[in-house]
């Protein structure tokens, strides 16, 4: 019996007439986004024919590898741009409320609310291509922030992305210049989703305690 795999479909956003971030950009995000789409299953398909017949032979190793190594640069270009599509919306909102579970998550972990968006945006504002993501540690019910260089390193194993934020310069390349990153960061913040956010950290199963006031940052070195 030969190898199955799961075919991805491409999902659909309404985030039209965002704060700061056009519809023009966005049109051309979403092409992109299901770029990666088509690549993952191109992908999976090409090493599924490697497997065909149960083993890769060693005349055969150089592209399944090459493949195989591309695969989690498609795949993470995939969910992390479904991520980032999806903690956002029309009438967000640049801060979470104040009894809500992330806020309770940032000044645990922190000291204070503002101090973990200090250290999300700084990470967002770093030279270079990728993306600032906000991670929580299921096992300790911690949120750590990272930056993942491209698609995929910098990601933690296990730990549960809760908010994700794209800096790839197509993400805002039509709205602002290179040097004006800052704005587009607003801009994301202005239009984030809390809902979502408290949606996923409901989701990961993990146990929120009291927040602890200790001031200090609890992440890992970025």
């Amino acid at each position: 019996m030969g190898m199955t795999h799961h075919h991805y479909t491409a999902r659909t956003f309404d985030l039209r007439g965002l704060h700061g971030i056009s519809d023009k950009t966005l049109e051309m995000h979403f092409k992109l986004y299901e770029g990666y789409v088509k690549e993952t299953n191109k992908l999976n398909d090409r090493i599924a024919e490697f497997l065909s017949d149960g083993k890769v032979d060693q005349e055969e190793m150089p592209a399944y590898s090459e493949l195989t190594r591309r695969l989690g640069f498609e795949y993470n270009g995939m969910v992390l741009h479904e991520l980032y599509f999806g903690n956002m919306m029309r009438g967000g909102s640049p801060d979470p409320a104040r009894d809500s579970v992330f806020r309770q998550l940032a000044e645990r972990g922190f000291g204070r609310y503002e101090t973990w968006k200090a250290d999300f945006t700084s990470i967002g504002s770093m030279r270079g291509v990728g993306w600032a993501v906000c991670l929580l540690d299921p096992r300790v019910g911690r949120i750590t922030n990272h930056w993942v260089t491209l698609h995929e390193a910098g990601n933690v194993a296990g730990f549960v992305p809760i908010l994700v934020m794209d800096v790839w310069e197509h993400a805002f390349l039509l709205d602002y210049p290179p040097a004006q990153r800052s704005k587009y960061i607003e801009a994301f913040f202005a239009n984030t989703c809390w809902h979502t956010v408290e949606e996923r950290l409901e989701a990961s199963g993990a146990e929120v305690g009291p927040a602890h006031g200790d001031g200090q940052a609890q992440h890992a070195p970025h």
